[in-house]
């Protein structure tokens, strides 16, 4: 009898992003998806879903933000598929998280000065 917290697999982790981006993950074992575009966002993920499989999905700031079917339901519903999202590599500097704005919404306009 195997208890209820054993691993039965692992998750996979997936990059779509900038080739940059996309190369220094794959030296770490991530599934990548280099210059990767909305569509292909929208593919992988549909694909994920009908896998089962569970997976970390981090996808570069433009692609984020892209929407779509399969990438809005995954962020609504949660469960075994997790996106994130990660800054731009030519400028990480104007990366703002989605959160921010709700820490500001809460907090107010100078919580994160």
């Amino acid at each position: 009898m195997q208890a209820d917290n054993d691993i039965h697999g692992s998750a996979r982790l997936v990059v779509l992003g900038s080739a940059g981006l996309a190369g220094g993950f794959s030296l770490i074992g991530a599934e990548v998806h280099a210059d990767a575009d909305a569509a292909t966002v929208e593919t992988v993920l549909e694909q994920l879903v009908k896998s089962g499989d569970e997976a970390l999905v981090l996808l570069e700031t433009h692609l984020a933000h892209s929407g779509g079917y399969w990438l809005n339901r995954l962020r609504n519903e949660g469960g075994r598929i997790v996106i994130t999202e990660l800054p731009p590599l030519p400028a990480p500097h104007d990366y703002a998280p989605a959160v921010d704005e709700v820490v500001r919404a809460v907090l107010g306009p100078e919580a994160l000065k």
